[in-house]
């Protein structure tokens, strides 16, 4: 790609998995980080670093000026010598300086590195964390997981194929391995090792095998699929599935409430019905009646084979290094369910074709057996089987920090009759039918981004990154975050009282839950396609009373300053005018715009922006420049 077009998509879609921009006017260990979480992501392909543009802040849209490389031939020859000496093999970057807006710019492509020659790290900090990955628009340190992903291309064992210390053939339920042949002869009766012994069978599905002293013993697959329960429980404590029953619509940590709580240990087979069983017969239940039947029957709110699909993707992709549990957690109005290990597929990629195993030998196991249908189509058939019953779709929400991943499942079913109701007081922000969807997503879920809205919508990054700005726009939604971290929480004007400086997916306090069970709509009453009426401002009657009212808290001759400013006043006199302003009390944008009879982003654009650069006003709140409350105040000028 060359350097214009580099730009051209960070301007669109800002930083991306392939792309980072750096102001980089020389070589330093961000730029080198960089260059190792390139180099080192399995499947990507490589990226590339645009350096000498700087991204403005305070812009509400993605924005990079080209600030340019003062030395760039300089640059060029001391980033391709860190890439050979820094790292513990030498990383050949592709390097050319380019022109753009009369500014010189240098383009890297950083290749991906080959298999064997994974993980790339930093030779002076060695490994874990000197390795890094890039996901998302993010270079991050590798865990233990990372370094077992990148060293499975040099065909190293994953963890499940490790042997489980203080553990013998003794261990291995005679019952659990009948389970295996009777489940495997139901997929496939011609199944050549339904003929061999248990110790054939054994080491051909990985799980067992020989240890220093030569003996055979059982691999963490071999315990969690076929361990007896004193041998899980004395091997595995904490790596169990709890089901708990929780009132309400949150988590509540008061010990005055008491949880229902049930503890399931048992070999995969069993637990994974186990765990179904328990779900089932818990969740709410709806009924139907076929035409010529005489008997109803009853269905679970959320499809049984949505439930399955998620508890084989639960223990199935689970950390078993972690020493955890993995939690079901049935609230009021949905279903959790929090399995150790962040997701090894970037966010960006969840849903699409193609699957990155944690624990490849119990995965091999298990879609054998059928209990995990079709390689990585496991959250595409959530996300399909939701929408056909009209629900509400899942969301999925992938946390490295907390090395967890998290899948949430509604029982809420889509654009209902109290869904148009509530939605009919936004008419006049003139919806269209995804973008009212992607309200109700945002009552219920509390946060949606654009990964969400695009599974939501079936519509590219770009379209769904339109239409969330277009809703933040009219008011109804709060944007967090930046990049690919950037998310949206309710605004104010919805009406429902969340907390929005939390990460998306972790507010759990959701209002407005519809309870009738009514078929999706593709064109909801009251509500239009119309994209062009989107309009937050207040009427005219109604702005010029709150007018009024701010002109009151002012001093007379700042009153009267503002009574003298038309359209077309020199903007150097509406700035001096902003900063006298600004130097009484911190001023929001939106009252701003009232008294000075402009457009918020009017505002923002020709006086803010250029009062910030010279150092003449800062916002109260600099971290977070889309800060619904953010405001802004006058530098106070040393005159000495």
């Amino acid at each position: 790609m060359t350097a214009l077009e580099l730009l051209q998509s960070l301007n669109l879609l800002d930083e991306t998995e392939r792309i980072e921009a750096k102001r980089a006017s020389e070589s330093g260990k961000s730029l080198l980080e960089s260059v190792c979480a390139f180099a080192n992501e399995p499947g990507l392909g490589g990226g590339w670093l645009l350096l000498g543009v700087e991204r403005e802040e305070q812009a509400l849209f993605p924005s990079y000026q080209v600030e340019g490389v003062p030395h760039p031939d300089k640059l060029c020859a001391d980033l391709a010598t860190q890439c050979r000496e820094t790292f513990n093999l030498p990383v050949r970057i592709e390097l050319s300086t380019e022109q753009v807006n009369g500014q010189a710019v240098v383009v890297a492509f950083v290749p991906e590195a080959q298999p064997q020659d994974k993980p790339v790290f930093f030779k002076a900090q060695g490994l874990p964390k000197g390795a890094l990955r890039r996901v998302g628009s993010v270079d991050q340190h590798c865990t233990d997981d990372d370094l077992a992903v990148l060293y499975q291309g040099r065909q190293r064992d994953s963890f499940d194929a490790s042997l489980v210390p203080d553990a013998t053939l003794d261990d291995i339920a005679t019952e659990a391995l009948a389970d295996y042949r009777k489940t495997r002869a139901d997929a496939n009766p011609d199944a050549e090792e339904l003929r061999w012994t248990d110790e054939e069978l054994l080491r051909s599905l990985g799980c067992m095998g020989k240890d220093e002293q030569g003996e055979w013993c059982p691999t963490v697959a071999g315990i969690m699929l076929f361990g007896t329960p004193q041998a899980l429980r004395r091997c595995f404590p904490m790596t169990r599935v709890d089901y708990i029953r929780v009132p309400g619509r949150d988590w509540v940590p008061d010990p005055e409430r008491r949880f229902d709580t049930i503890e399931l240990r048992d070999p995969l087979f069993r637990l994974i019905r186990r765990a179904q069983a328990a779900v089932l017969d818990d969740l709410p239940k709806g009924f139907a009646l076929k035409e010529g039947d005489l008997q109803r029957q009853d269905k679970p709110v959320i499809p049984q084979r949505v439930i399955r699909e998620a508890l084989v993707n639960a223990l199935m992709h689970r950390s078993y290094r972690s020493h955890s549990p993995v939690q079901i957690i049935r609230y009021a109005n949905r279903l959790e369910i929090r399995n150790p290990g962040f997701s090894l597929k970037s966010p960006e990629h969840l849903g699409e074709p193609g699957s990155e195993p944690r624990n490849p030998r119990i995965a091999a196991v298990l879609h054998e057996t059928r209990f995990a249908e079709t390689k990585g189509s496991g959250i595409r058939v959530m996300r399909d089987t939701m929408e056909q019953a009209g629900l509400t779709p899942p969301l999925f929400e992938s946390d490295r920090g907390n090395d967890q991943f998290v899948a949430r499942y509604f029982f809420h079913h889509f654009l209902g009759t109290d869904d148009v109701a509530w939605l009919a007081q936004f008419k006049d922000a003139q919806l269209s039918p995804d973008e009212a969807k992607a309200l109700i997503v945002v009552r219920e879920a509390g946060a949606i981004d654009n990964a969400a809205y695009r599974a939501l919508s079936k519509v590219d990054t770009l379209a769904a990154s339109a239409a969330l700005r277009r809703l933040r726009d009219a008011g109804l939604l709060v944007q967090k975050g930046r990049g690919s971290a950037t998310y949206y929480v309710p605004a104010e004007r919805m009406g429902l009282h969340k907390n929005t400086g939390e990460n998306p997916g972790l507010s759990t306090h959701l209002d407005g839950l519809s309870g009738d069970p009514s078929v999706l709509s593709g064109n909801p009453r009251g509500l239009s396609s119309n994209l062009d009426a989107l309009s937050s401002n207040p009427q005219p009657n109604e702005q010029d009373a709150s007018r009024s009212i701010l002109l009151d808290e002012l001093p007379g001759s700042l009153a009267a300053r503002l009574g003298g400013i038309g359209q077309r006043h020199p903007p150097q006199d509406i700035q001096n005018l902003i900063v006298d302003l600004c130097a009484l009390r911190d001023w929001p944008v939106s009252e701003l715009a009232i008294l000075l009879r402009r457009n918020p982003e009017n505002i923002r654009q020709s006086y803010l922006r250029p009062l910030m650069r010279d150092g003449r006003l800062t916002m109260t709140n600099p971290k977070e420049p889309n800060d619904p409350q953010q405001a802004y105040r006058a530098v106070i000028q040393n005159k000495n």
